[in-house]
């Protein structure tokens, strides 16, 4: 008789009444790990204090590591093990007060049969709520059951009732009275716009280029070819070493005149000589070769958007990828020309780059970028961190931030943007920001979402706002200075209805000039989604034509 060796059954912890495990994902970049592994100390002490107050104990899955100071998982692989100590039946809370990378526990999570909370400090100085809005996205696209919930203090009744409501019944409910479905849309210009740029798409297809999937973790932000492919966006596969082997074929003198275009555009640089440190000529030099280099790839491959991962890879080679892809957003941006020089490449156009190559950004902008034009709007879009935010008088203002990739008109004109050396912690290599405030006025934000297997949209009017200099000074000082920042009131949403709702750690925001205009292009822009056959949604107060 053969003898095979079977591996040994796997102990299973027993479910401990009244008990819930906890778990933290944290960054893939040790030292920013490290950095903010205080603040998420803290954000456990508050949560493990809370759920004592209702009589429940917390265990924390895996100990502090003595080698690396924190208790982040740090890896997909640590994930997986660390969740092999947890009893699958068992409540089960992932606290996030840092940036995290998702797919390090949805291994464990997608197997986990116990109810799961995903819980935040709505906090300023560490990406905690981007962060969670990342894994309920993620969560989201898998199908998942999850609860989510957030706090200032953890000492709101807001949150102490909430947690009730998950220990007693683990479920939270929230209000989602400010969402619905688009209805029928009425005969109009917009309509047959949006209708037609539809047929369009549909007809002669388009191509966003991906300079490697998956960013930070992102599982949410990978958009399988099955939910494109049937709304005419196909991809073009790319690596990030051909983009950086074709920044090596860049001459420098054609860097020099990107760097030349955009000081005379009015462009700023706070530069010093410290590369460790500082923002250096050198790190430019980089990024505007960077930005030559996609263009010429994207000629090659006749590609309609491109995306550029960044971290991790790219980052341990060249400066950061913000500057490249600001100006790539930018209708105003310096001219690229063929290797031979004949042919000015994408001329007069943004050339649309979803940011960390997030590809639900990719099929949004793309869409924008074609409704914005043909109605003769400036289309240059950008993603925003939905970073944190406060009440100020009568409105909740957001602060919405990007990495430093926005497009110069968000911010009035390059003469009021300024290059700043990102942060070390997150970008060694450097490189330059474009760095200012957005100027007020009326906007459309949206984000494209996979929910039940499907491709969905959620469509938005806000208003970006002027604050005082010295609250923007605050705003920007409690989070990152070196990146662009947007004061964003949401219409007919509150904080936490947008919270609970949102399917993203992005949200895509383009510039109307008015309000009515911005009707009009968010009419147009509903009518080519659902024409494509993406479920669309209206959040807030959406007036349509």
């Amino acid at each position: 008789m053969t003898s095979y060796k079977l591996p040994a059954e796997r102990t299973v912890t027993a479910v401990v009444p009244n008990t819930a495990w906890l778990i933290s994902s944290g960054d893939l970049r040790p030292s920013a790990n490290e950095a903010g592994w205080p603040t998420q100390q803290q954000l456990e002490s508050d949560v493990t204090a809370a759920l004592d107050a209702l009589g429940w104990s917390v265990v924390r899955a895996n100990p502090v590591d003595p080698a690396t100071g924190h208790g982040f998982i740090s890896s997909q692989r640590m994930g997986i093990e660390v969740f092999k100590g947890i009893p699958t039946d068992a409540p089960l809370i992932v606290a996030e007060a840092v940036w995290q990378y998702s797919h390090h526990v949805l291994a464990g999570l997608r197997t986990h049969r116990g109810p799961i909370l995903t819980v935040a400090n709505f906090a300023p100085e560490w990406p905690g709520l981007v962060g969670l809005l990342g894994l309920n996205a993620s969560l989201t696209k898998m199908g998942k059951a999850y609860s989510t919930i957030w706090s200032v203090d953890f000492t709101d009744e807001w949150f102490r009732n909430g947690l009730r409501e998950w220990v007693e019944t683990r479920h939270i409910t929230h209000d989602a009275s400010h969402v619905h479905p688009l209805p029928s849309l009425g005969e109009s210009a917009e309509r047959e716009l949006g209708e037609a740029l539809a047929k369009q798409m549909l007809q002669e297809k388009a191509i966003i280029g991906v300079f490697d999937e998956g960013c930070m973790g992102m599982y949410n932000a990978i958009f399988d070819d099955e939910l494109l492919n049937p709304i005419g966006i196909y991809k073009e596969r790319l690596s990030q070493s051909a983009l950086y082997a074709e920044m090596l074929t860049v001459s420098d003198e054609d860097a020099a005149g990107v760097d030349a275009w955009l000081r005379t555009a009015g462009m700023t640089f706070l530069t010093g000589t410290d590369d460790k440190t500082e923002l250096t000529e050198a790190q430019l030099t980089s990024q505007y070769k960077m930005y030559i280099a996609a263009l010429r790839i994207a000629d090659d491959f006749g590609l309609d958007a491109i995306g550029i991962q960044y971290q991790q890879g790219l980052k341990d080679l060249v400066p950061a990828s913000d500057l490249a892809e600001g100006i790539l957003n930018t209708t105003d941006r310096p001219p690229v020309f063929s290797r031979d020089g004949k042919r000015e490449l994408h001329a007069g156009l943004a050339m649309p780059h979803f940011n960390e190559a997030d590809e639900g950004v990719a099929v949004d902008a793309l869409i924008t970028d074609r409704v914005w034009r043909a109605m003769g709007l400036v289309p240059d879009s950008t993603l925003h961190d939905v970073r944190w935010g406060e009440q100020v008088g009568d409105d909740f203002v957001w602060v919405y931030e990007i990495s430093g990739s926005v497009p110069a008109s968000h911010l009035g004109g390059w003469q009021n943007a300024e290059g700043w050396r990102q942060g070390p912690v997150f970008f060694p290599a450097g490189g330059s920001t474009i760095n200012g405030v957005s100027k007020p006025g009326e906007i459309v934000w949206s984000r494209v979402y996979i929910a039940d297997g499907v491709l969905n949209v959620d469509l938005g009017r806000a208003s970006v706002v002027e604050l005082a200099a010295e609250e923007t000074k605050r705003r920007k000082s409690a989070t990152n200075p070196e990146w662009p920042i947007a004061h964003v009131v949401l219409h007919g949403v509150t904080r936490d209805q947008f919270m609970a709702h949102h399917k993203a750690n992005h949200a895509l925001i383009v510039y109307a000039p008015d309000s009515d205009t911005a009707d009009r292009a968010l009419t147009a822009k509903a009518a080519m989604f659902a024409r494509l056959g993406v479920r669309v949604h209206l959040v807030g107060d959406t007036p349509l034509v």
